[in-house]
């Protein structure tokens, strides 16, 4: 027997209990893996709230993305094999210190990139990847605004979108905050508890407003996020860290600049193989050159995962966590 993080029902952290599980053996194309460590994300706060619904019903082990080495393959698999360092994003189940996985959804890991740094960028990374290159394609010369710009998902981004020569707002909680988001390639940083963020915004553009919102906050930042495009321009509303933002007409993006408004999901970006690989590589050159660095600022042992959750949903976490079995 192994141990892994379970829930019975949805509800606070405290829901999250250590329990023995079993794991059997792997069917024809799956894997078993035994993690090394384990990314924390706001999906997991999802799935623990009861926001997603459990895919097969309770116990739920949540997780969503981890690394760790292939110790056994079914029938059928050929893209790995035993003692393979892989990293993986599904929807569920990472919480464990070993876990059956289907092996089209893993990756091998480059040599360069430890574990840790895999565990904790692959999701958040991916994200990005999707974001930045998919949902709106960043360009040079074009104006971001992201909000949570030092958090796990915007660490990340910010340093991205700066690299393909964009201009990078980022919106913080704290002064601490802001000189991370400033580090991480932020030309301009707003204090969104002290300062009015689309004021500053538009103040920053001369009144033009910029090309594309990525926000993952919200209801604290919407309808607002919406008064910082320019025409024509792009909402990205990825995430929802202070709830679900209000219903909204599709006339009030005629009204506000004939402007586009989309909810990616990386479950649907990824969810054909090629372009999981497609995805990953990419990511994996920009951790290798060094263009993106990861901030693994917390390591948690899996069995406290609630303490880890209760830290990110009190946005007390700067860059990424993982937790280590």
């Amino acid at each position: 027997m192994v141990h892994a993080i379970q829930l019975h029902e949805a509800g606070g952290p405290e829901v999250l209990k250590w329990e023995a599980v079993e794991v059997g053996e792997p069917g024809p194309g799956q894997i078993r893996l035994r993690h090394d460590a384990i990314g924390v994300n706001f999906i997991d706060v999802y799935y623990r709230m009861g926001l997603y619904p459990p895919p097969n019903g309770y116990p739920l082990i949540p997780g969503a993305e981890a690394a760790g080495v292939v110790e056994a393959v079914g029938e059928g698999v050929t893209n790995v094999g035993p003692g393979d360092r892989i990293v993986y994003q599904v929807h569920v189940g990472a919480y464990s210190e070993t876990r059956l996985l289907p092996a089209e959804r893993a990756v091998k890991l480059p040599d360069g990139i430890d574990s840790r740094i895999a565990a904790a960028a692959f999701l958040k990374g991916l994200t990005v990847q999707c974001l930045v290159r998919r949902t709106f394609k960043v360009e040079k010369g074009q104006t971001i605004l992201w909000h949570a710009a030092a958090g796990g998902v915007g660490s990340l981004a910010t340093q991205w979108v700066s690299a393909l020569g964009a201009t990078v707002i980022g919106t913080v909680g704290d002064a601490a905050k802001a000189e991370i988001a400033k580090a991480n390639g932020c030309a301009h940083v707003i204090n969104y508890r002290s300062e009015d963020f689309v004021a500053r915004v538009k103040e920053i553009t001369n009144g033009e407003g910029v090309d594309c919102v990525y926000d993952s906050v919200g209801k604290d930042t919407f309808p607002a996020s919406l008064d910082c495009l320019k025409p024509l321009g792009m909402f990205a509303s990825f995430g929802q860290s202070s709830g679900l933002p209000e219903p909204f007409t599709l006339a009030m993006l005629q009204q506000k600049g004939s402007l586009f408004a989309t909810r990616p999901s990386i479950m649907t970006y990824l969810a054909k193989r090629p372009d999981l690989e497609a995805s990953a590589k990419e990511l994996f050159e920009a951790l290798g050159s060094g263009m993106v660095k990861v901030a693994l600022n917390q390591e948690v042992a899996l069995k406290d995962a609630a303490a880890a959750h209760r830290a990110l949903e009190g946005r007390k976490t700067v860059g990424a966590t993982v937790l280590i079995p």
